[in-house]
């Protein structure tokens, strides 16, 4: 039977109490006191009671992880780096998945249940309000890739979408493209929201450029390969800011069974530099989301808000950078006319 708090007392010489309050984070016990109960929970292969320990301090160190759009390959990275950040600074990540949750309500309650110490909600689609109904409900929470604000109601991480737009849209006007397309996730996204109406402030500058714009049904392969067949049997866009990279995978599917090359027929640049992204048979020129920057400022602001509830909101935005690769045209532009 594995050795319980009673039995490193025992063998330590000591009381319970004070195996319990070397255990316990913050508890005041001498050094000397501590190496003895160390010394039997070794010998003894002792590991402190996780939900016992919380009962005694308050705080289970569980950090729910919310998240909703499983479809996209991106959040198997986002919560790969998750769940080994918070696991090294002591806390446990409580994965939930929304899909399909649009009311925060049911997910607040679930997780008070559970008595969660925070709330990641890692998503760029879910709007301001959700996670907001944690932070109303009185539970720390970050918003990871949500919507920047000069003056956010909770704490956010991510990027600025408008800007990512833009630069999108110039990276293919650079190209010399004078029909451009946008076909972004779906329209109800704040993210897709956000990069379309950069991408068309940006070609509105520029009055000899034509744009289209489509949006599809979710940030997936299939819905991205769905909307560019049919945008095939149209008269398509010359090159396509798809807002995603898995959007992007799934117009090159449909641009390759459709007897097209990409990029001679048809040129496609995404978001997100997914490692899928970079595969040979891919090869995606897109725009490079800082994903790891992301992640580690989240957990850093998780734990710093965990001792400082009463924090005041902050935006943390991080750049994006173009990755050239092998669905566009080269560029226009030449030392001379730079």
């Amino acid at each position: 039977m594995a050795a319980t708090l009673k039995d490193v007392a025992l063998r330590a010489g000591v009381s319970r109490s004070a195996v319990s309050r070397t255990f316990t984070d913050g508890a005041s016990v001498s050094d000397r006191m501590r190496r003895k109960v160390e010394k039997a929970a070794q010998e003894l292969g002792y590991s402190p009671n996780a939900l016992a320990s919380s009962l005694t301090t308050g705080r289970t160190k569980l950090i729910g992880l919310v998240s909703n759009n499983f479809h996209n390959p991106i959040f198997l990275e986002v919560f790969d780096l998750f769940t080994r950040g918070l696991q090294d600074r002591g806390l446990r990540p409580l994965l939930v998945n929304l899909s399909d949750e649009t009311d925060p309500k049911h997910s607040v309650q679930m997780l008070r249940q559970y008595s969660v110490d925070g709330v990641i909600v890692a998503s760029s689609t879910l709007p301001p309000g959700f996670a907001k109904a944690f932070r109303d409900a009185g539970v720390p929470v970050v918003h990871s890739f949500g919507r920047y604000s000069a003056a956010p109601q909770v704490h956010v991480v991510g990027i600025d979408n408008k800007e990512a737009g833009r630069t999108a849209a110039r990276v293919l006007i650079d190209r010399g493209y004078t029909h451009v397309g946008f076909m972004g996730g779906p329209d109800t996204a704040t993210s897709t929201q956000d990069r379309y109406t950069g991408f068309m402030s940006e070609v509105a500058a520029h009055s000899k450029i034509k744009a289209q714009y489509s949006f599809a049904s979710t940030y997936s392969f299939d819905a991205g390969r769905r909307e560019m067949l049919r945008l095939l049997k149209e008269k398509p866009a010359q090159a396509y800011f798809c807002g995603d990279d898995v959007l992007s995978i799934g117009a090159l599917s449909a641009i390759a069974d459709s007897g097209l090359n990409c990029p001679a027929d048809i040129g496609i640049i995404g978001l997100n530099d997914m490692e899928m992204s970079r595969w040979e048979n891919i090869n995606l020129t897109t725009i490079h989301q800082p994903i790891r920057q992301i992640v580690t400022s989240s957990v850093e602001l998780m734990v710093a808000i965990l001792d400082e509830p009463n924090r005041f909101p902050e935006a943390r935005i991080f750049s994006c950078s173009l990755v050239e690769r092998g669905t566009l045209r080269p560029s226009n532009k030449t030392p001379e006319n730079e």
